[in-house]
């Protein structure tokens, strides 16, 4: 056990607790690796939905799972808000498409970008999110608002909540259902939308639900191993 963590003095100032870690045997754990990443390789954004009604719990269990997130000082600088109301979905599918228009026909989006989207087909109608049975937002908390009412600034928070998405898109797939990451920009319309707070920002917006059937999805290759590691040695 090593000797400087934690020292004597936090110890004694703030609570710990035995390490909740079950070793496994190697050939369970090389299991459980493979399944896992065999299972996540087939995951795929949808930009085609179905409206099949898709249980509230699983959506909560998602984002409860998103919360077991590391983050920096453990802050849990994320929100994330779940929209199955039609009027709500409109709204946002209308102010999106607004933003999208002026990106796509509007000029605001650079020649460059549009470049490397053109082999995915996407266009500036966004009608999955009236389509979807649900509608995640994730924000980043920017800070936290104190009893008193002054500010207590958060740290790490885009890599926090990046982590936790990532996490919240892997419980998706695993229960079966689908999505995609939407990044309407600018995005402060989900801010007024959704009524939140001036200390948090949206981060990604996830429609969720079921693809529909005989949907087609963009013929992609993912970089192999060997192109996304380096070795010492």
């Amino acid at each position: 056990m090593s000797s400087t963590y934690p020292t004597p003095e936090t110890a004694a100032k703030y609570p710990f607790t035995p390490h909740p870690f079950e070793p496994l045997d190697e050939s369970v754990m090389t299991e459980r690796a493979e399944e896992f990443y065999q299972s996540m390789a087939t995951r795929r954004s949808a930009r085609v939905f179905s409206d099949k009604p898709v249980p509230r719990e699983l959506i909560d269990l998602a984002i409860a799972t998103a919360g077991t997130a590391p983050s920096g000082a453990h802050q849990q600088p994320w929100t994330f808000v779940v929209i199955g109301d039609p009027k709500t979905k409109r709204k946002i599918r209308e102010a999106a498409e607004e933003e999208e228009q002026k990106n796509y026909e509007g000029g605001r989006m650079p020649d460059e970008w549009r470049e490397v989207l053109e082999p995915l087909g996407t266009h500036s109608n966004k009608d999955y999110l009236e389509i979807v049975p649900w509608i995640v937002v994730a924000f980043e908390q920017r800070y936290a608002v104190r009893d008193d009412g002054t500010k207590a600034h958060h740290y790490y928070v885009k890599e926090s909540l990046g982590i936790a998405c990532g996490m919240f898109i892997a419980s998706l797939h695993t229960m079966g259902l689908t999505t995609l990451t939407h990044t309407p920009s600018p995005m402060k319309f989900l801010s007024h939308l959704l009524e939140r707070p001036s200390s948090e920002r949206p981060f990604v917006l996830f429609p969720i639900g079921y693809p529909e059937p005989g949907s087609l999805v963009p013929d992609l290759a993912r970089k192999p191993l060997d192109e996304i590691r380096v070795s010492y040695p």
